[in-house]
Parts: C-alpha cells; sequence; structure tokens
C-alpha cells in the first residue's frame, strides 16, 4: 500500500524535459561541469560499463562534462591505479559456441579502428564489468606474438616488448592495437591508447603540447578476466545501481545502447528488491513509454525543478556521446554511435522534440 500511494504521487514529465533533465544530471548543461581530478572521477563513475569509441572519450564526451579538461586528468587517474580502460564487450569476431566457449568466426576478423567501442571504469568495479575469460583466437601471428610474452612476464613497457620478440616497433604497436581492439589488453595510462589511435602520436608529430615519444606510454598487460562469471544476482544489482548512477531515471527503452547490462528481466527483479527496501522511487516518471520504471530520490526533485522551469535552450551533443538518444527517447531514426555529425535537440521544452543532424 505504501509503494503504491508513493508511485501515485509521481507526475511524468514529457520526454522533452527528460532529455534537459539528462543533461544537467549528466553534467553537459552550461553551468553543470564539474573540475579537477575529482570531477573526472564522478564523471568516470557514472559512465563506468558504457563502451564509446576509443577517439571519441576525451574529444566528444569527457571535454563536455569536465570544465577545461585536460589529458592528464584521465592520466593521473590511471596511473594511480584507481580507473583502468579496456573493451569490456565481446569483439563481434567471436562468438558462442555450443559450450559457452568464445570461438573465432570465420567471417569476421579483428580490425583495429579508430572507433573500436572502449569503456573506462573503476578497477574496483571490474570483478563484475569484465565477462569470463575468451580465448585470443582470431588474432594475427604478431599480436598472438606479443600477447603470449605478456602472458609469462607480465606488464611490459612497449620497447621491452619490441626486443624480446624481435618485432619492429611498428609491428608490436599494430598487435597491440589489435588486441586492444578485441578486449585482451589494456594498459598504466590512457595515453598508451592515445598513442595508438593517432598516427602523429606514433611518429611524434605534432604541437609540442602534444608530442610523445613512443617510449614515453606506460606498460601494457593483459586484461585480466575473472575465471568465473560473478553471481547473476549480485551482478544485476550492481548493474542496476550503476544504470541508475547514470541515467537518474531507469527503464527498458534507456537499455538500447547499454551492451553490457544483464536482460531487463533480470534488472526488474533488482530494482523491484532495492524499492522494497526503500533505497530508490517506482513510478510513472517520463510518459510515453512503456513498463515500470524507477529513479533515484535525488532524480526526481531534479525532474520536479526541470518541469516548473521551461526552457528554449537548443541542446547539441556528438553522435558518440551517450546522450545521442535519438530514436530511444526522442522521436525519429537512430543515429548511430558512430556517425561523425552532431545531433542538435530543438526546442527541448516542447512536447514534441525535434532531431536535426
Amino acid at each position: 500500500m505504501t509503494l503504491g500511494r508513493l508511485r501515485k504521487e509521481i507526475e511524468p514529465v514529457t520526454s522533452a524535459d527528460f532529455m534537459r533533465f539528462l543533461f544537467t544530471w549528466q553534467h553537459v548543461a552550461p553551468g553543470t561541469q564539474l573540475h579537477g581530478v575529482d570531477g573526472t572521477l564522478q564523471i568516470l563513475k557514472q559512465l563506468q560499463g558504457y563502451e564509446i569509441s576509443a577517439a571519441g572519450w576525451e574529444s566528444e564526451v569527457l571535454r563536455r562534462r569536465i570544465a577545461r579538461y585536460a589529458p592528464d586528468l584521465l592520466d593521473r587517474l590511471c596511473l594511480s591505479g584507481e580507473v583502468m580502460w579496456g573493451r569490456l564487450s565481446p569483439h563481434p569476431s567471436l562468438v558462442a559456441s555450443g559450450d559457452g566457449c568464445a570461438i573465432p568466426s570465420p567471417r569476421t576478423r579483428i580490425r583495429p579502428t579508430r572507433v573500436a567501442p572502449v569503456a573506462i571504469f573503476l578497477r574496483d568495479d571490474a570483478s563484475w564489468l569484465l565477462e569470463s575469460t575468451v580465448q585470443a583466437d582470431g588474432i594475427s601471428e604478431s599480436a598472438r606474438m606479443v600477447s603470449d610474452l605478456l602472458r609469462q612476464r607480465g606488464a611490459s613497457f612497449l620497447p621491452e616488448l619490441a626486443k624480446t620478440t624481435g618485432l619492429l616497433t611498428s609491428q608490436v604497436e599494430d598487435a597491440l592495437w589489435e588486441l586492444a581492439a578485441a578486449g585482451f589488453v589494456t594498459a598504466d595510462g590512457f595515453e598508451n591508447l592515445r598513442a595508438l589511435v593517432d598516427p602523429k602520436r606514433r611518429r611524434g608529430e605534432g604541437s609540442s603540447r602534444l608530442k610523445m615519444p613512443r617510449h614515453a606510454a606506460g606498460r601494457w598487460a593483459l586484461l585480466e578476466h575473472p575465471t568465473s562469471a560473478a553471481p547473476s544476482e549480485e551482478r544485476s544489482e550492481a548493474f542496476a545501481r550503476q544504470l541508475l548512477l547514470r541515467w537518474g531515471v531507469v527503464f527498458r527503452d534507456l537499455l538500447a545502447r547499454e551492451t553490457l547490462a544483464p536482460a531487463w528481466r533480470d534488472l526488474l527483479v533488482a530494482l523491484r528488491r532495492m524499492e522494497a527496501r526503500g533505497e530508490i522511487r517506482g513510478g510513472r516518471f517520463v510518459s510515453g513509454f512503456l513498463g515500470e520504471q524507477f529513479a533515484r530520490a535525488e532524480a526526481v526533485d531534479l525532474l520536479r525543478s526541470i518541469r516548473r522551469t521551461p526552457s528554449e535552450a537548443v541542446l547539441k551533443i556528438p553522435a558518440a556521446d551517450p546522450l545521442n538518444l535519438a530514436g530511444i527517447v526522442v522521436p525519429g531514426a537512430r543515429i548511430s554511435p558512430l556517425a561523425s555529425q552532431i545531433v542538435q535537440l530543438l526546442k527541448p521544452s516542447a512536447s514534441r522534440v525535434e532531431v536535426a543532424l
């Protein structure tokens, strides 16, 4: 009866108001950006478990959420051991066999590109974000040599890998890029990934601020996957909390691009349990969407504030940003996160949101 009464107190907002809420909740709206290393850590906590193209993390996501963002903010967090990066979702060239093991698909190959999906996450949360161990099949011979060496020697610098394998430095870089795109390796710092994504960094070209010699990056290491998957109930509740932190309000449609999230039916059990404990609110928070919805208490207060203060501000976001919800929350066709374009939301205070490219 208490839960029923609390749910009836909720007055849903339009999808336009919900988008305005998300721009504030994720610190993209003007005046809501965070600052410094602590602010960067808070943003990464909110976005962990969401994969974004390797080249888009800093230029299209972090710079919009952190005032005066500088690459060393992320490097300091990586080198301190608080956060790490790596691909979490299975590569398309790996398919599940009948016994649950990953096997290479003969139809696809691992081809590293700037749009390879990468996640940045807290090292302490890797246990429930990383899936069980996969086999490093379907990779090139040089990548296999580098992978075997890292397994034998542990974390190693680029010159060490080149000297021990007998490969050219450029061949080792290509092998590491291939392994990173497949989700098999990570590194001490994010500079390692920048050097692979940007060919000019590899060659030591560019402005003096960005020019980095090849040996300036940290050590490379295998991305340690757990030998067995975390219990489904624990992982579902951990992911439910993460989704609530990321979106403030959670409903089934928002999982469209959550590649790592458990099935909605599993999340629903965890969310209902959290509501029964009084940790979150349940109800109809956003109109126009079917199924149950849940929200953090502070998100409910912010939604009410957004509804009372209409705005005609124009909202723009790169296609790679998690807030690219065209065709998911707002009307229109879905826009691929790999598209190199800006998604502009017009008249967000109106009952209908227009999407312009």
